[in-house]
């Protein structure tokens, strides 16, 4: 639309521009003054005329003082040749111009003719189609042109399960009698479900790379417009494309925009997203037969789309694209380090072991901020060093070695974070630690890192309580060695509590209030079912919830406390060690509490293995800062929120 009124007020400027030369050429020149009838006859008696020209009833002449004049004169008045020749004005007659009618006409009609003309092509090129004005009703799909596409499935690592379902969907289209002599049918639809960067649009170029047939991209936000109607034009000529190119893919990234729950429009009304939901339907499963258009479509909001569009004929298949465990994440790394030169001493293994919960994208990103550190440090070859410096970049964020910090903030700071890594290397059935450092990074102060040993679907209670415990690892810390309270663990209490209270009032892990949720989710439908809380007990049970959220947190708090007041020595040191070295990874710490020397593993290694069982989707989290704890400034310290993954 930006395009149609760009070319409007193009059009209307040039015409404007062009009707104002024509009224300035034809606008006749005065270069000589306008003289009455009556007066002219005076000065012609008095003899100041010394010679006139005659053309028709126009006369002009000139005064013997040489001045220029006009007059308008009845050319058959006996009385004017007479007394013109009685005082002797020179005379010279001319004949009238002759104008044909048809320029009388072209030259008065011109300007309308002229804007007839502009407003005809104009009409031309709105009515055209691709990217000419007025053709937001056609669908602006793009299709894939095979020879430009690069991706293929070997590009793709990680989600195997998810490639084999793809691929069989392109032996559908290669291969169809092989299924159809069985009765089979080819699926109408596949969902690509999963979080952001896991792979899903990567997975669509591959398709498009792999099939032999026209592949049709469009993002659904390309759908609606402010006009109304134009979503589901676009939507009816997207399938017409489809038929006419069949059999063919059509990927649609980004469906929920367009596919949320029916119902929006406040006060009942019907808005132009669910018309344009409506005819997706329609074409994807209606009266009309579609065969051999697949629609593939992406989304990360599963639990915002219209039940009517996820069923069987619409969706045939639902592929889950989740985040890769240790194998897939050694897979990816291996395809995006395909083109960058490694040393010796990188291992994939223990770099896929240290980074877990890491999607496709963040991999892709590590593996190019290695790449930049090492190009940046003029070496030839990306090292395990630079790993290691970008694997902290990317979860702590980067060195502010160039802020000014006291001595004094300094020193809470590291007693702060000694707290933290103290409680999380002393207590069982807790991540190991990886890394605690007293140097700024992103918004911290300091950060206190753990990484998991594996990926953790579950969390069992007694885990979540050791997580309390050293969130105020840190507040105790500070209280036991410094006597005195700061705001740096603004941001652990916040999250302790918010950890709490979920346990109390979602996850039935609270004895007095037992296995219940309390707070529904209120769906609010005019915002594509996002949820708030809304207070369904008594105000006896929010004071029970309360003081058992209370009791969870000041739990920790007093597990913390005993920790470290019984390890008030090795408390210190590490503080001193931190003060001194500002950085110090597992190894190290070892080192310094047992003076020993230590592998890769810490206590948090032996805990037990949990159940994997399914979890509810609401909690399903990102999981990759989860594990980055502590922190002095209030702001980015704490641990964020627990939620499975």
């Amino acid at each position: 639309m930006n395009q149609f009124y760009k070319n409007l007020a193009l059009w209307l400027v040039i015409g404007i521009i062009l009707i104002t030369l024509v009224n300035v050429i034809n606008q006749p020149t005065v270069s000589q003054s306008k003289v009455v009838f009556s007066d002219f006859m005076t000065q012609v008696e008095t003899g100041k005329v010394s010679e006139v020209v005659i053309q028709g009833d126009n006369i002009s002449g000139k005064y013997t003082d040489g001045q220029s004049f006009e007059t308008y004169a009845p050319s058959k008045d006996p009385t004017l040749i007479t007394l013109l020749r009685e005082n002797g004005v020179r005379m010279e007659v001319v004949p009238p111009e002759q104008t044909s009618w048809y320029m009388s006409i072209l030259i008065s009609w011109f300007p309308m003719l002229l804007l007839l003309g502009i407003w005809i092509f104009f009409m031309r090129q709105m009515q055209a189609g691709g990217g000419k004005a007025l053709s937001f009703g056609k669908s602006k799909a793009r299709l894939i042109d095979d020879s430009k596409i690069k991706t293929t499935f070997k590009d793709v690592a990680g989600v195997d399960e998810a490639k084999e379902e793809l691929h069989e969907i392109i032996e559908f289209l290669k291969e169809p009698q092989k299924f159809s002599q069985l009765g089979g049918k080819i699926p109408k639809g596949v969902l690509l479900i999963g979080p952001p960067g896991t792979g899903k649009t990567l997975l669509a170029r591959a398709i498009a790379g792999e099939a032999s047939v026209p592949f049709f991209c469009i993002s659904g936000s390309d759908f609606v417009e402010m006009f109304v109607g134009v979503g589901a034009s676009r939507v009816r000529d997207l399938f017409e494309q489809g038929k006419k190119n069949s059999p063919c893919i059509i990927f649609v990234d980004e469906i929920d925009a367009v596919g949320r729950h029916r119902g929006a429009g406040l006060g009942g009304g019907h808005d132009e997203r669910e018309q344009t939901l409506n005819q997706l339907l329609v074409e994807m499963d209606g009266f009309e037969n579609n065969e051999g258009v697949i629609l593939i479509a992406a989304t990360n909001r599963p639990d915002v789309l219209d039940p009517a569009l996820l069923r069987p004929g619409r969706f045939d298949r639902q592929v889950v694209v989740g985040r890769p465990d240790i194998k897939g994440r050694e897979g990816i790394l291996k395809v995006h380090t395909s083109k960058v030169p490694l040393t010796d001493d990188v291992d994939l293994k223990v770099v896929a072991r240290g980074t877990p919960g890491f999607t496709g994208a963040d991999l892709a990103n590590l593996v190019n901020e290695a790449a930049l550190l090492a190009a940046r440090r003029e070496k030839k070859a990306v090292d395990k060093e630079d790993f290691e410096d970008a694997k902290d970049k990317v979860l702590m964020g980067v060195e502010r070695r160039s802020m000014v910090i006291t001595e004094k903030e300094k020193k809470i700071t590291a007693y702060h974070e000694a707290g933290h890594a103290l409680v999380a290397y002393l207590l069982p059935d807790t991540d190991p630690l990886h890394k605690v450092t007293i140097i700024p990074r992103g918004q911290a102060l300091g950060v206190t890192m753990q990484l998991p040993v594996d990926e953790k679907h579950t969390y069992p209670r007694g885990y979540l309580v050791n997580r309390l415990s050293i969130m105020m690892g840190g507040r105790v810390s500070e209280e036991i060695c410094l006597g005195e309270m700061t705001t740096g663990a603004g941001n652990d209490i916040e999250v302790a509590t918010e950890t709490a209270r979920k346990m109390v009032c979602e996850w039935g892990m609270s004895e007095k209030m037992g296995p219940l949720s309390y707070g529904s989710k209120e769906e609010q439908v005019f915002l594509g079912k996002d949820f708030s809380n809304q207070k369904t007990f008594s105000d006896e049970t929010a004071k029970l919830i309360d003081l058992e959220v209370k009791a969870l947190v000041m739990g920790g708090y007093n597990v913390a406390m005993e920790v470290l007041t019984d390890n008030r020595d090795k408390l210190e040191k590490l503080a001193l060690a931190l003060l001194e070295h500002e950085t110090l990874d597992l190894k190290e710490i070892t080192e310094l509490l047992e003076g020993k020397q230590s592998d890769d593993e810490g206590p948090g290694d032996k805990m037990e293995e949990v159940s994997k069982d399914e979890i509810p989707q609401s909690d399903k989290k990102s999981k990759k800062k989860d594990d980055s704890v502590g922190g002095s400034d209030g702001i980015l310290g704490g641990m964020p929120d627990p939620s499975p993954a």
